[in-house]
């Protein structure tokens, strides 16, 4: 293949890649007024199955209400970042929502919402590993969104042996 041709080749499928995400970022968005959509919402609940599979609570009710508190802490998270990172966040969970984007960026066959946990990490594993950067850089956003809101609660901390910040006191007086 001449250069040319693979030069024309990558500009017509970065054309085609914003014209797809946008119109799908428009039509099905990941994120409405700084919030997670539903599609938001079962993208990030598979990533939080995958990502923190042996951190949950064990028994099923006690996942499931850890994993919704996990969703509301991520809405929060997203709504103090600036609005070009939200809007870019809204474009990757509208890419990854669909079966098209989740096929290309995660190579994930199965819905997110039933994806099993196996799946879901072999998607982001390989998603971690890829020689694109557009797929780590999806990957390092969900990941680190993911386990960043949830070892921020208090309720993770005895799962990680961490009791928690130390008590500062000064003048015998705890600030």
């Amino acid at each position: 293949m001449q250069r040319r041709t693979l030069l024309k080749l990558g500009a017509l499928s970065a054309g085609l890649l914003a014209v797809v995400g946008g119109t799908t970022a428009w039509v099905q968005p990941g994120l409405e007024r700084g919030t997670l959509t539903a599609t938001g919402r079962d993208v990030f609940r598979a990533v939080a199955r995958g990502v923190l599979d042996k951190t949950l609570p064990e028994p099923l009710a006690a996942k499931e209400t850890a994993l919704t508190a996990l969703l509301g802490r991520i809405d929060v998270l997203i709504s103090a970042l600036p609005p070009h990172a939200q809007a870019e966040l809204s474009q990757l969970l509208s890419i990854v929502g669909t079966t098209a984007g989740r096929l290309a960026l995660a190579g994930l066959k199965t819905p997110w919402a039933n994806a099993s946990v196996a799946d879901v990490q072999a998607a982001l594993q390989d998603m971690r590993l890829s020689r694109l950067a557009l797929r780590q850089q999806a990957y390092a956003a969900l990941h680190d969104i993911t386990a960043g809101a949830y070892f921020s609660a208090p309720e993770s901390w005895p799962q990680l042996g961490y009791p928690g910040p130390p008590a500062i006191e000064h003048d015998g007086v705890a600030i």
